[in-house]
């Protein structure tokens, strides 16, 4: 699954190429994935988010089991872990500090052994009341919590906010920092994500499968014991682990995106321990795999409706011009994928790699994420349609899949699918159920479905047993906690949002009415000022309260 904040720069803004009242037309510290900044994202074929197996359709009902939360008492064996003090030292960003929190890799079996998890943190800079600490994630999973407070949101969250609060950020188990998931090197890697996800005959049919195989299998032989321990259940604990060494009574976080699932589950386990908590770009945990995963094709359709409006107004639009309906501009795209599944395209990279469809669907996923995008998609696709030259798209493709210079890649998406996959069971589990489904995916996006339904083949083959399952999450008797949803967000529709809402027995769902994914820091006023008004004062946004 697609579930992804990535991370712009304090300084970048959102500059739509045609302003409306739909789009954020003013600085927007904002997160994406292109331009070289670091992003926090879910991989193109690793990150079909796993869920209920054979037995599940595509229009499976929600489900009803809810989160159970955990006894308010620590359990003796954890209490070393809960009064565990950390050796905060500087970590080469000025102005952060990082340490090093121990948590029981199997909470099951907590004298078996320990994972260490990174952890770091920008104290408050002003001189009013101290808040205590804002726990922030950019979700992923697999996103590095780390890279994006050090990056982002130590410097580009509201400086009130940062006067007031000490920004702290954990890297969860398995991922950048925190004993991380390995799977396949640089040159399997490049195969990997160059491996046609539209298969036309049994032999492509058979390669899918294969590389499959291959990744799950470098992942078991790479990280065995880590790959059983990296559940989004165990990581809400190390929360809690971390909040209480911290010196905090509740929890104040913001989670985004694929962070918000997190931050629901610890909001599950630990109502009481809830303070001030925000949802942006919400995940619903009721729903299995496949049926999320065909919610989400829906919803790149949706942005990609949204690029095709804009880019026919456009004076450099190579897929149509002015009248050009999005269905005809999807016909177009998906022919151009078509001619670069048969005959891809130089790109210029030292590696010999050309642009053929995955890559380039993977280019233009990647600008579906903010519309601060488009401008870049379309200069990359005037230049592989025109002029043959896949250097663009490509760049799009290395920066999702946080590929550097050198061919060596983040272990993003090893934690994604390590996560995913052992969160809840496989969506597919033969190529046959794919195919079954295929007209479903197609319908909900006749641009994506079909690669988008293949992608959510891969916990079939993993070498590790799900130990979760689509679940409620009520979190009874917890503070107010704020749900935020964006009506056309592609990765996390935004019936997602609503429904968490109406979960959380405490929640407030915020609404912003546009495009892109997430919302808060994204150039609303409306919605920043919300949130702020609820960091800082505690102020929960009123019921149904709707931001553009």
């Amino acid at each position: 699954m697609y579930i992804r904040r990535p991370l712009r720069r304090p300084s970048e803004r959102s500059q739509p190429s045609q302003p409306s009242q739909d789009r954020r037309s003013h600085g927007s510290p904002c997160t994406r994935r292109t331009g070289g900044a670091l992003l926090a994202v879910a991989a193109l074929l690793v990150s079909a988010a796993c869920s209920s197996g054979s037995s599940t359709t595509a229009t499976s009902p929600a489900a009803d089991v809810a989160l159970a939360a955990l006894p308010q008492a620590t359990p003796s064996t954890l209490t070393s872990y809960y009064g565990q003090k950390l050796g905060w030292h500087t970590c080469g960003v000025p102005g952060f500090e990082c340490a090093t929190m121990k948590a029981p890799l199997d909470y099951d079996k907590p004298t078996a052994g320990d994972i260490r998890l990174a952890v770091a943190r920008k104290k408050a800079t002003g001189k009013g009341k101290a808040l205590g600490s804002l726990m922030v994630n950019p979700g992923g999973p697999g996103g590095s919590a780390v890279g994006y407070l050090q990056q982002y949101a130590g410097i580009g969250y509201p400086a009130e906010v940062r006067a007031r609060y000490d920004m702290v950020a954990m890297d969860p188990r398995g991922v950048a920092r925190s004993e991380p998931v390995e799977c396949l090197g640089g040159r399997a890697m490049d195969t990997f994500t160059q491996t046609d996800t539209t298969p036309d005959d049994q032999h492509e049919t058979t390669q899918l499968v294969g590389e499959y195989k291959k990744f799950a299998e470098g992942c078991g032989a790479h990280s065995p014991d880590v790959l059983r321990h990296v559940s989004t259940i165990e990581a809400a604990r190390d929360m809690d682990i971390l909040r209480a060494v911290l010196g905090d009574r509740k929890l104040t976080y913001v989670g985004a995106s694929y962070g918000t699932f997190l931050g629901a589950t610890y909001a599950g386990l630990f109502p009481d321990r809830v303070g001030r908590v925000v949802l942006d770009g919400a995940m619903d945990p009721s729903l299995p795999a496949r049926r999320m995963n065909l919610d989400q094709t829906a919803g790149f359709e949706t942005a990609f409706q949204s690029f095709a409006k804009d880019c026919v107004r456009q004076t450099d639009c190579p897929l149509g011009g002015r009248g050009t309906t999005p269905a005809k501009v999807g016909t177009n795209l998906k022919a151009f994928f078509r001619k670069l599944d048969a005959h891809p395209i130089p790109t210029g990279d030292a590696d010999g790699r050309k642009l053929g469809e995955a890559l380039a669907t993977t280019g233009v996923i990647a600008a579906m994420y903010d519309e601060a995008a488009w401008p870049q998609l379309r200069e990359a696709l005037t230049s592989a349609m025109k002029e043959k030259d896949g250097a663009g798209l490509l760049v799009l493709s290395d920066s999702y899949y946080e590929r550097d210079a050198d061919g060596r890649y983040s272990n993003l998406m090893f934690a994604n699918a390590a996560v995913n996959c052992l969160d809840l069971p496989a969506a597919f589990s033969t190529p046959e159920q794919v195919e079954q489904a295929l007209p479903a995916f197609e319908k909900a996006s006749p641009v994506f479905g079909e690669g988008l339904a293949w992608a959510s083949l891969n916990c079939a083959y993993w070498p590790v047993r799900a130990t979760g399952e689509p679940h409620r999450i009520e979190a009874k008797g917890a503070a107010p906690i704020v749900v935020v949803g964006t009506t056309r967000d592609p990765a996390t529709p935004y019936r997602w949002a609503q429904s968490l809402a109406r979960q959380l027995s405490s929640a407030r769902l915020l609404t912003y009415v546009g495009d892109g994914h997430t919302a808060y820091g994204r150039g609303s006023r409306c919605i920043d000022s919300a949130i702020d008004a609820y960091l800082l004062r505690g102020v929960a946004p009123g019921e149904g309260k709707r931001c553009s």
